[in-house]
């Protein structure tokens, strides 16, 4: 879930104006770093029943800027401006509810504010409510209504909204599976830099879903994923390279790809660098090294497949290993697993 982000005291202070020398104090307080002086300018106008001066106020208790953290504080002042309908301060409340800061967490409640931002078009407040309806968060389970809500926020450009509604196009959740209504989604969400877009846009191109198949695109939009660390672009970039899918044949930076992959938990990758460990791809042959990917890869993976095609390559590799070898083999993929894929050489 992507939370409501308060944002800082220059966002808002630029919103309106209602005395603009008080504004313009405040601003240039602020743009000097002198947040007490920009509270002090903005509390006035709070304490007078401003809107706008109201939720800065809640966003200088919430973010300890000019005045201490102060969670009840942040919820007293974002009350009094959602309740005159500042959207902002409505959203903020939903996120106070749903994280439950200066209250107790109460989705119910989160998913009210959420949907008062939201019908006033707060494009950060649809996409919320539609992750509430997906998940059944405070609301009931709804993928159509999730639909709904996610493309109002995807059609203003809010890029995790466009690459969800790709994916529920992508496989028919709240709406009929259209390949090429997914590629449209996904390519708006990754134009912005969206990662997990980049990716699955990437597939798209890889299997010709929804889109002619293009080797060139695939690779370049995984790459641009991978490049971000999102694990399954750079498993997926590992793959091409492995095999010279639109790209000429490198085990090397194939082994690379995994690698990263594999550091981030990545199953597929995992069980891949087994592979070439085994076999000596790109890397000198290790069968210790090779044994621990696989076992990773196996433990790790929810993929009934890979758990039995790793469990397969295991048990191949210990056939050439000493129970020496496959002890220290068990003994790293612990240590491995134990420092969350970080400590696996």
């Amino acid at each position: 879930m992507k939370a409501w982000y308060f944002g800082t005291l220059a966002i808002l202070l630029c919103a309106g104006v209602v005395r603009a020398q008080d504004w313009d104090a405040a601003m240039a307080a602020y743009e000097a770093g002198d947040f007490e002086a920009a509270v002090r300018e903005i509390r006035p106008l709070a304490e007078q029943g401003d809107p706008k001066a109201q939720y800065n106020l809640g966003l200088g208790y919430a973010e300890g800027q000019g005045v201490p953290r102060d969670y009840s504080q942040a919820i007293k002042w974002f009350r009094l401006s959602a309740e005159q309908g500042e959207a902002s301060a409505q959203g903020s409340l939903g996120y106070m509810y749903s994280s439950g800061l200066g209250v107790t967490q109460d989705y119910s409640e989160a998913a009210k504010w959420y949907r008062l931002a939201a019908e006033q078009g707060e494009a950060s407040a649809q996409r919320i409510l539609g992750y509430m309806y997906a998940n059944g968060e405070g609301l009931p389970q709804d993928d159509a209504k999730a639909v709904e809500w996610y493309r109002l926020a995807a059609e203003q450009g809010d890029a995790f909204a466009q690459n969800t509604l790709g994916y529920m196009y992508s496989f028919g959740e709240g709406v009929p599976e259209d390949d090429a209504e997914a590629v449209k989604w996904y390519r708006l969400a990754a134009e912005k830099g969206d990662a997990s877009a980049q990716s699955s846009l990437g597939y798209m191109y890889s299997e010709g879903e929804g889109v002619v198949q293009d080797f060139a695109e695939a690779l370049k939009w995984y790459r641009r994923g991978a490049e971000q660390g999102e694990a399954s672009a750079q498993s997926n970039l590992g793959y091409m390279y492995s095999v010279g899918e639109g790209v000429a044949q490198d085990y090397a930076e194939a082994f690379k790809w995994y690698r990263l992959a594999a550091e981030n938990g990545q199953p597929f990758a995992q069980a891949n660098l087994g592979y070439m460990y085994f076999h000596g791809q790109g890397v000198p042959q290790d069968y210790v090294t090779a044994h621990m990917w696989y076992n990773l890869a196996a433990a790790d993976s929810q993929d009934f497949d890979l758990q039995k095609s790793s469990s397969e390559g295991r048990a191949t590799v210990a056939a050439k290993m000493t129970p020496a070898d496959i002890s220290e083999a068990q003994r790293r993929a612990r240590v491995c697993m134990e420092s969350d894929f970080q400590d696996c050489n």
